[in-house]
């Protein structure tokens, strides 16, 4: 499929496709949380790797998961400290993530704000995402857009050229993971973001 304007990215998206637009990371694949299946297969990715949630503003991720108010107040410190950023917070979920995010159902969710503006202007438009890189599982993350839509045809990839706000250079390292566990933050994955909890 040919490279596709915003307009009809955001199109696709309503429709439940898969797009595939850049980040402050890596490109990403992306859907509707309930059309999260789709990636899976897309991807050829196994159920035991749950995809995480992108938004464009901390308000569009907090009703996706659950805690007590000193754990929220714990996570809104971290979020307000490294988002927008290279960082994703792994959560209880709330009963608003379908199934087919986390088919193991093991009770948390990533989340995450790119520190791209492009990105967040779209997620804004679409609303929240479930997201992961753009590429097979097991292979190196794909950065051309040309070179996703031509090894994912059924994917509508954005057009960059000309894009209001414009894309921001990707650093290709993907984001720090850290897991809120037993009032701690454990690292699950290091990467650009060192968290001083």
């Amino acid at each position: 499929m040919p490279l596709v304007s915003r307009q009809d990215l955001i199109a696709a998206v309503a429709r439940g496709a898969v797009v595939s637009f850049p980040t402050d990371t890596v490109s990403a694949f992306a859907a509707r949380p309930d059309a999260a299946d789709r990636i899976f297969e897309l991807k050829q990715r196994q159920p035991d790797k749950p995809l995480i949630l992108m938004g464009g503003d901390p308000e569009q991720l907090w009703p996706y998961v659950v805690g007590n108010d000193r754990d929220l107040a714990a996570w809104q410190t971290i979020a307000t400290r490294y988002w927008p950023g290279a960082l994703t917070l792994v959560l209880p979920s709330s009963e608003r993530v379908p199934a087919t995010m986390n088919p193991l159902a093991s009770g948390t969710i990533g989340i995450r704000i790119p520190n791209c503006d492009l990105t967040r202007d779209l997620l804004r438009a679409t609303g929240v995402l479930a997201t992961t890189s753009a590429n097979r599982s097991g292979e190196a993350p794909l950065a051309d857009p040309q070179a996703i839509a031509a090894a994912f045809p059924e994917a509508y990839v954005l057009d960059e050229v000309d894009q209001m706000p414009p894309t921001q250079p990707a650093s290709g390292t993907p984001s720090t993971v850290v897991r809120w566990q037993d009032g701690e933050w454990e690292v699950l994955r290091q990467g650009e973001i060192t968290i001083d909890p």
